[in-house]
């Protein structure tokens, strides 16, 4: 009989997380090390007495793909409860108007019709050109890792890059189909789910705003930062062994071959090891030069976008307001321009707000509400201090919100936290973004850091930056490429749920 293979996970985030209950499930000894004093990672709640509200991802795309990977991972779906959220969100536009976005086609183009004349053909040729290429994207691009680079540059690859229109921005390919500017803004926005610019994410991401409309917009009952709490107490029910508060100093490698790791001086062996955090990170737990990862091949990377985020407590309640809401300025490209190329805050910016107890009345207090605002802001600011600037962009937004959304907000106030770009940095996110790397193109696909990312037998990774990238089905989808690849080079036979 062989022995049991053992595997370190470093970073409890979701997807080392998924990664350990999908290792754990095929008979693996996994430890996992957590710095911080708990699991989940980006995935967490901010909370205040009676007030509790999810403090990083809150919309939930691709159900069927988080569901089904939990499955992989041993986990039933019956343990979380996914709640529709129809119509999906609204947009609200500074001119007054108002766009619904419904998940139903002939909805959706009926509400087109309505506010944007016209505009309702351009969608309908969109869904139906999607529709035929989505399922090739996600299998080709999200479903596969590109350990060499001729894996990539395949030629069926290359003509379906072309067809998603991978050579134009998410913006310009939004174009395609829509004439006016507001209607560009409203499927092409997604982008901002996981930190890029409408204008600088490469056109291949039109399969988000396509997912939408094919899967729709879910939330996850008692909040996104509940899952890793169930898969936490999944992986300890089975034996796994999570130690939190531990901090590993490096990665040991010798001979090319991953040895284990060095926790806090003590080294501890393993047969594999899987990183869980910011690839950058990564990188420093490795000695400069080592075979496998050689000094001058250290890239630098373009973080994503960084957030400033406002968390409160209302008491009051508005549920007339969607869940899910977006607010434009009079330009919203104007604010991406100012975020993405000049590195300002903008005079006029847009922002998401979440509302969840307008689908789940137990997200707060009877007749109260909690809210969760996002702001796209870059990741850092050369020459001010947050300290200095967030303040009053808050206040810019809480007034604004009120005015066009959110009647009585501000004197309706309990409980407010800001996070910004700098809470990001000093929790370890990459130079203050608040999504990893960004999805420019040369951060994409065979560009973008590989499950397997050094020449180090071993050595895996899952994580926002890491292929196939951000999003918690994505991430969680990128863990379980990972453990596959791990088991399948450990002579461990891969079993599909």
């Amino acid at each position: 009989m062989k022995p049991m293979k053992r595997v370190a996970i470093v970073g409890g985030g979701i997807g080392g997380l998924t990664a350990a209950l999908m290792l754990n499930r095929h008979g693996v000894d996994v430890t996992l090390y957590e710095q911080k004093n708990k699991v989940g990672g980006r995935l967490a709640f901010e909370q205040e007495g009676a007030y509790r509200i999810d403090q990083g991802p809150t919309i939930v795309l691709l159900p069927e793909m988080l569901l089904s990977l939990l499955e992989e991972a041993g986990v039933s779906r019956s343990r979380i409860t996914l709640l529709p959220c129809e119509p999906m969100y609204d947009i609200h536009y500074a001119n007054g108007r108002k766009l619904t976005k419904y998940r139903e086609r002939d909805a959706m183009a009926e509400e087109l019709a309505k506010v944007f004349p016209g505009e309702e053909g351009g969608f309908i040729r969109f869904m139906e050109r999607m529709e035929k290429l989505y399922p090739a994207g996600q299998e080709s691009f999200l479903e596969r890792s590109f350990p060499r680079r001729r894996d990539f540059f395949t030629p069926d690859n290359l003509r379906l890059m072309w067809r998603l229109r991978a050579y134009q921005s998410l913006r310009t390919a939004a174009a395609g189909y829509f004439s006016t500017s507001e209607v560009r803004d409203a499927f092409s926005l997604q982008s901002l789910y996981i930190g890029g610019a409408p204008h600088q994410t490469p056109g291949i991401y039109t399969m988000l705003p396509y997912a939408e409309h094919a899967f729709g917009v879910w939330m996850l009952k008692g909040g996104y930062a509940s899952l890793p709490l169930v898969l936490e107490e999944e992986l300890r029910r089975r034996g796994g062994t999570i130690e939190t508060g531990r901090r590993i100093d490096q990665l040991v490698v010798e001979n090319g071959v991953c040895r284990g790791v060095v926790a806090e001086g003590e080294r501890q062996a393993y047969d594999a090891v899987l990183y869980n955090g910011e690839f950058t990170g990564m990188e420093e737990l490795l000695v400069e030069g080592m075979e496998g990862k050689p000094a001058s091949r250290k890239r630098t990377f373009k973080p994503s976008s960084g957030c400033v985020l406002v968390y409160l407590g209302v008491r009051r309640r508005w549920s007339e307001r969607r869940t899910h809401q977006f607010f434009l300025p009079e330009s919203f490209m104007d604010h991406m321009h100012e975020v993405f190329e000049h590195g300002r805050i903008p005079g006029q910016p847009s922002y998401y707000v979440f509302n969840p107890a307008a689908l789940d009345e137990e997200a707060a207090p009877p007749g109260e509400s909690v809210l969760y605002m996002l702001i796209p802001v870059p990741p850092g600011l050369h020459g001010l201090s947050w300290a200095d600037a967030a303040e009053p962009l808050v206040e810019r937004v809480l007034e604004d919100a009120e005015r066009r959304g959110f009647p009585g907000l501000r004197g309706a106030i309990a409980w407010r936290r800001i996070r910004t770009p700098e809470d990001a940095a000093a929790d370890g996110l990459y130079g203050g973004g608040s999504f990893g790397i960004a999805p420019v193109l040369r951060q994409s696909g065979v560009y973008r850091p590989q499950p397997r990312p050094y020449n180090i037998r071993g050595l895996y990774a899952a994580g926002a930056s890491i292929h196939p990238g951000g999003g918690v089905p994505i991430v969680m989808q990128g863990a379980g490429m990972a453990s596959e690849q791990m088991l399948k080079e450990m002579g461990i036979e891969w079993i599909s749920k």
